[in-house]
């Protein structure tokens, strides 16, 4: 049976009228990979009696999400739902998300540090990587005996990037191409992607589908990303839009 990924949120930065930032969820196994503002839209999915919730890193965008929870899950649920990330990215959220002149109410749910390996529902694993961006971040690796996915965002892509490796043969590569194209040297500064070099690692890295996120706000129309030059360094490429359903 196939696994379905529901892309709550595929904007970078900040929302837009057409895009939430970063949010995806596995319904069937109340899986969460990253908090940004699409996280409101988790209760429309919810299929579990708890969720476990994957943060890359803390950098608003992707965690603002978590003060929506007291409103967006039951309370029953809330309570058996935990957040994991390295141990410094938890000790941020804590002090500075849930500071108390910010968000007057303690996390109702666990905070965990990021354990080496996380066993998931049907003999699944999911294992973490190191990514390059300001602050650190951690890309995800999901598999099961008969499908995987990656999810890699906040990182500057490149065909020899070191995390290639660690993503190769994926059924379903999700990768966050923030410039639509070559923006000099502002891919390198701001710790983000541009959509040719991104097609580069799916196809050195042999995977399946390449769905993009984390896309520019400011970006109107996606028509305005150049698929046609991208898809000819790997044909299966798609521009994911908030809401959309992914098998694999």
């Amino acid at each position: 049976m196939p696994m379905k990924l529901v892309l709550l949120g595929t904007g970078g930065y900040y929302p837009s009228q057409r895009r939430h930032t970063a949010c995806l969820m596995l319904p069937e196994i109340g899986v969460v990979l990253d908090a940004g503002s699409g996280m409101f839209r988790v209760r429309d999915y919810l299929a579990t009696g708890q969720l476990d919730i994957f943060l890359s890193h803390v950098h608003l965008d992707h965690v603002v999400g978590l003060t929506y929870l007291l409103d967006v899950l039951p309370a029953d649920v809330l309570g058996r739902s935990t957040v994991y990330a390295e141990t410094e990215k938890l000790d941020a959220v804590r002090e500075h998300l849930f500071a108390e002149s910010l968000f007057p109410v303690a996390p109702p749910f666990r905070l965990q540090p990021l354990a080496h390996r996380h066993a998931l529902p049907g003999s699944g694993t999911l294992t973490h990587f190191p990514l390059k961006h300001p602050g650190g971040v951690r890309g995800f690796r999901l598999d099961w005996p008969d499908r995987s996915m990656a999810y890699v965002t906040d990182t500057t892509a490149a065909a020899d990037a070191d995390y290639i490796e660690r993503i190769r043969g994926v059924e379903l590569l999700v990768h966050e191409a923030y410039f639509a194209e070559d923006d000099g040297d502002l891919p390198a500064i701001t710790g983000h992607s541009c959509l040719a070099d991104v097609a580069q690692v799916a196809a050195a890295a042999e995977v399946g589908l390449l769905v993009l996120v984390h896309i520019h706000p400011q970006l109107e129309r996606d028509d305005d990303l150049d698929l046609g030059a991208a898809r000819r360094i790997f044909k299966n490429t798609e521009v994911g839009v908030d809401q959309m359903e992914v098998e694999f």
